[in-house]
């Protein structure tokens, strides 16, 4: 695990995550504070702890929207749909032979 020291609303916190999860981390640090800030600027909320559980209930909101509404995968959130059909891809290139473009004479 790599310790990552991030600001969220002007407050320092460490968090750890392996290696290859650190650019998403950060990039959820850096949504989640924008979220807060955009949250504070408006006016209405000054406290932070209100802050936090109003941007959690609006990116919550916004991954519900995300999610399939019905069918098998009615609960799968659209990035563990696209991690899935990265793992399958994968698993296909290990498994098909490379298949060799036909030559034009």
């Amino acid at each position: 695990m790599e310790r990552v020291d991030v600001s969220i609303l002007g407050r320092d916190y460490s968090l750890a995550c392996s290696p290859s999860e650190k650019d998403d981390l950060l990039s959820a640090v850096r949504f989640v504070d924008q979220r807060m800030l955009a949250i504070k600027g408006s006016g209405k909320i000054s406290s932070n702890e209100r802050i936090a559980v109003m941007a959690a209930i609006q990116i919550a909101a916004e991954l519900l929207a995300m999610r399939a509404p019905d069918g098998p995968l009615g609960e799968v959130a659209v990035g563990d749909f696209k991690r899935r059909l990265e793992d399958m891809h994968r698993q296909l290139d290990l498994v098909l032979p490379q298949q060799v473009a036909p030559s034009n004479s």
